[in-house]
């Protein structure tokens, strides 16, 4: 498994070592204990999710407000996304910056996505299996969203925005500047 920093460094792409032949193949996707020792602090995923999209789905920019702010890691079964974080710390070197990483079933990539991060992504392909893993519950009163195309954060999203699919909470999110942010330098994982 080897740990690659972006160019903000707080999110990562996780390459897992596939063992194939002429059976199928093997793959490690989730170690805790080496995850940590890369990071230099704990997490501990509670939740598992699964979502099944077609292609030009789009979902996000999403996040949650501490005390129940999420720390995702990321990754595509079946298809592929692309797969973007959006620094929303205020006061970051990064803040408004965007990571945007292929996933797909053939790479086998992963992205670790921090807390203090909005989340999103777009299917490229029909029948697209994404799976992600949480360390906060789903909090409603927490919930919140930005504009997938806002201006000022520029996302490229690689998909034609005429078949683009949002859900109507998706197409209603606020702009950056007018978004509940997180504040660079706080402990979210207090």
């Amino acid at each position: 498994m080897q740990f690659v920093r972006t160019k903000i460094e707080d999110v990562v792409i996780i390459e897992p070592k596939v063992h194939g032949d002429d059976r199928g193949y093997f793959v490690e996707t989730f170690r805790q204990d080496k995850l940590e020792a890369f990071l230099g602090f704990k997490v501990h995923f509670c939740q598992d999710n699964e979502s099944k999209s077609s292609r030009g789905v789009l979902r996000g920019l999403h996040y949650q407000l501490a005390p129940h702010a999420q720390t995702k890691l990321v990754r595509v079964i079946k298809g592929s996304v692309l797969d973007v974080a959006v620094d929303i710390r205020k006061g970051s070197p990064t803040f408004g910056e965007y990571v945007a990483v292929e996933l797909s079933e053939e790479n086998k990539k992963q992205l670790f996505v921090p807390r203090g991060f909005a989340h999103a992504f777009v299917v490229l392909e029909d029948d697209t299996v994404f799976a992600y893993k949480v360390d906060n519950y789903y909090a409603p009163e927490d919930d919140r969203g930005i504009a997938f195309d806002d201006p000022a954060i520029g996302i490229e999203w690689r998909v034609d925005p005429s078949v683009l699919k949002l859900s109507e909470k998706d197409t209603k999110q606020p702009r950056l500047k007018d978004a509940d942010l997180f504040t660079f330098g706080e402990n979210l994982y207090a």
